[in-house]
């Protein structure tokens, strides 16, 4: 059970349940603490943030936690730092809109800007759903969104208790999301990924011919921020104090060579396997050996991708195609696909016949 107090940090044995800060209007706007008890251990920090902090403007969340107002036993924390029972997180002083007590079970308020949506679904029961994202869609708001796919999930399914997303997916990608519909299987799939215990493989058209023997990438990745606070990542060297490991396995599917007549290099369709989920870690690993995903406005040849609209292609083409787990209920081994969407598929054709 989560507890809110104000004014001061709460002991250990705190057992208070009630939520003092949110009686009528709006909530008091002072420093708060909340103790994380164990059916909310495992949670993102900013999705917990997102349910006790309802009526605070996702962008506003965001802007606390990156400036250090938030902290996890008074520590700086990042908006992916997973909270844990018996942490205390303190809270700047925010206004909150009135709403139920924060100890009400996971029922999600949709966003009122998000419409509903549903996804085409590869494989649901009463435990989980996974759904083939298009890309284009963030999986969830904030940073300048107000909605993403968990936002329009729920807004879709108003009769569903719970829904939270097991893991992420850059907004340009497409392809397999996991989404939980019991906090229990959350936990569960959680632990697995943190584990590595999950087999995530990604196909990505690179530009240039990929070396076969190059099987794996083992360099560390390092995030920081652009002057319009925009988020990226470069690789790093072991003695940089915020290097964060990160570990890619490269299988070469197909090749074909440079058409020069028609502005395009040699290109490669790769099978991925990422055994860490750091952030834009395929896109910034692939790019760091000179072979950049075709399409990537970050980290990949510019130039090129001036080009590709005339060539059938205007995203970028990596896709979330295969994933390996244990279902969080029935313990069996799960292997779900998707299939390359249109966009992607027709590209290859295209290349293949220049």
């Amino acid at each position: 059970m989560n507890h809110i107090i104000e004014g001061k940090p709460p002991t250990p044995r705190a057992n208070t349940t009630a939520a003092t800060a949110a009686n009528a209007g709006t909530a008091s706007a002072q420093v708060r603490w909340l103790h994380v008890g164990a059916e909310e251990a495992g949670q993102r920090l900013d999705n917990y943030l997102m349910r006790h902090l309802k009526g605070v403007p996702k962008t506003h969340l965001y802007r606390i936690i990156r400036s250090g107002e938030v902290r996890i036993n008074k520590g700086r924390c990042s908006a992916d730092t997973r909270v844990q029972e018996g942490d205390t997180v303190r809270l700047p002083p925010v206004r909150v809109a009135q709403s139920s007590s924060p100890n009400t079970p996971d029922k999600a308020t949709p966003s009122n800007h998000a419409p509903a949506r549903q996804f085409p679904i590869l494989f649901e029961d009463e435990a989980i759903l996974a759904i083939d994202k298009p890309a284009g869609v963030a999986v969830h708001g904030g940073s300048g969104l107000s909605f993403g796919v968990i936002e329009q999930l729920r807004r879709a399914r108003p009769q569903a208790v719970f829904l939270e997303l097991v893991h992420r997916l850059d907004r340009e990608t497409s392809g397999i999301l996991l989404v939980a519909k019991k906090r229990s299987a959350l936990k569960h799939l959680q632990d697995q990924f943190r584990q590595r215990a999950t087999g995530k493989t990604y196909l990505a058209l690179v530009a240039g011919a990929w070396p076969a023997q190059q099987q794996r990438i083992h360099t560390p990745l390092h995030k920081y921020l652009l002057p319009n606070g925009e988020r990226r990542v470069r690789t790093t060297t072991t003695d940089d104090p915020d290097a964060m490991s990160a570990i890619t396995l490269v299988q070469l599917r197909q090749q074909w060579p440079a058409r020069h007549v028609q502005g395009l290099p040699a290109m490669s369709l790769l099978e991925v396997t990422i055994q860490t989920g750091r952030t834009h870690q395929i896109r910034v690993h692939l790019a760091s050996q000179g072979h950049g995903i075709v399409g990537d406005d970050k980290y990949g040849d510019f130039a090129l991708n001036k080009r590709l609209p005339k060539q059938g292609l205007s995203r970028m083409f990596l896709h979330a195609w295969r994933l390996d787990f244990v279902h969080p209920v029935t313990g069996e081994a799960m292997r779900l696909e998707a299939a390359l969407p249109p966009e992607l598929a027709s590209f290859l054709p295209a290349v293949e016949a220049q």
